[in-house]
């Protein structure tokens, strides 16, 4: 049973009187859908940019919104921290969806949506081929992830963080076990792709941010798992990554990290940015202990065919160790598949 809200008067009196005008409330009803950006809003209220901006400013300030910088954009979505922010929700969920206005606003999200979702898929198509090539170097792309859902379990997950998300595909596979899901790319036009493929997907109340992932712009201590896909081997100071991941977790949170083991494909470096070509075990379990973590499991899955030039990926399963479990940590445990 959900238990009932306790806000101080104020708090909650600022939060009404905020939602309590139509436009706001027609825009608070959209972003209970989902994250958007003043573009968005003016496209589909059909009311000048200034004018979206001042409603999206009181919003804010009274704490039922949140903004967050995306390169050159700013997108807005529902607070999750404020507890004014969860009372509006729950007027929110009271809304009439079959009412004129409301379905009028959805069908044009829609319409946004729809050409949203054609222009990331442009880009991404530009990408393709060379993304083809890569993934055809190891297993396939069903026998990782299968793999990842194998790692993390299917216990539900309070808040679940993904670093690099590239076009979204792990955010699509997790997200559904969590009560919060939070993606950071550094590319805007990656974190384009995947908006729109969540959204194609039916998931709504995902945080897409764009930042470093050397300073993540989350909560620190907040995040009871972290997943790392197919990242490392972009960056200059893996290490550094490592230990910026683990800050953000939970007391007993985990860290899942997915790479590719050593290898000598030096063409990956010239001509797909690879910093580093494949990461020991020795190499990664250093790091997690120097970042606070215990190495609970590795996984290899070697390609179809042992050929000098396939990729082994690995995964490489920690737990941040200020919690006593209610299990002892053994060695850590090896499978080859």
């Amino acid at each position: 049973m959900r238990q009932p809200l306790s806000l101080p008067f104020t708090t909650l009196l600022a939060g009404l009187k905020a939602a309590a005008e139509e436009t706001r409330l027609r825009i608070l009803a959209l972003l209970a859908d989902g994250e958007l950006n003043v573009s968005d809003l003016t496209d589909i209220l059909g009311q000048s940019q200034p004018r979206i901006s001042r409603h999206l400013k009181l919003l804010t300030e009274a704490g039922l919104v949140e903004r967050h910088r995306e390169g050159a954009w700013a997108f807005f979505r529902l607070d999750h921290r404020n507890g004014a922010a969860a009372a509006i929700r729950a007027v929110l969920e009271s809304l009439d969806h079959d009412d004129q206005q409301l379905a009028a606003d959805r069908a044009r999200l829609a319409a946004v949506r729809k050409a949203r979702a054609e222009s990331a898929q442009a880009f991404f198509a530009r990408l393709a081929a060379d993304w083809d090539r890569i993934r055809s170097l190891h297993v396939s792309e069903e026998a990782v992830e299968e793999a990842v859902r194998e790692a993390i379990g299917e216990k539900p997950l309070n808040a679940f963080l993904d670093l690099g998300t590239g076009t979204g595909r792990m955010l699509q596979l997790v997200a559904p076990l969590a009560r919060r899901a939070v993606a950071v790319d550094a590319n805007h036009a990656m974190l384009s792709v995947a908006r729109a493929n969540i959204e194609r997907a039916g998931l709504s109340g995902i945080e897409l941010r764009q930042g470093d992932i050397y300073a993540l712009p989350v909560e620190r201590n907040a995040f009871d798992l972290v997943l790392v896909h197919q990242v490392l081997h972009y960056l200059d100071d893996p290490a550094r990554a490592i230990r910026e991941a683990a800050a953000v977790l939970a007391p007993g949170g985990r860290l899942l990290v997915v790479d590719f083991a050593p290898h000598e494909l030096e063409f990956l470096r010239a001509e797909h940015a690879h910093r580093r070509l494949g990461f020991a075990h020795e190499q990664i379990a250093q790091w997690f202990a120097e970042a606070g973590l215990d190495l609970m499991a590795t996984r290899e899955l070697k390609p179809p065919r042992s050929d000098a030039d396939k990729l082994t990926v690995c995964l490489w399963l920690a737990r941040d160790r200020r919690v006593v479990t209610d299990w002892p940590l053994q060695a850590p445990e090896k499978e080859v598949a």
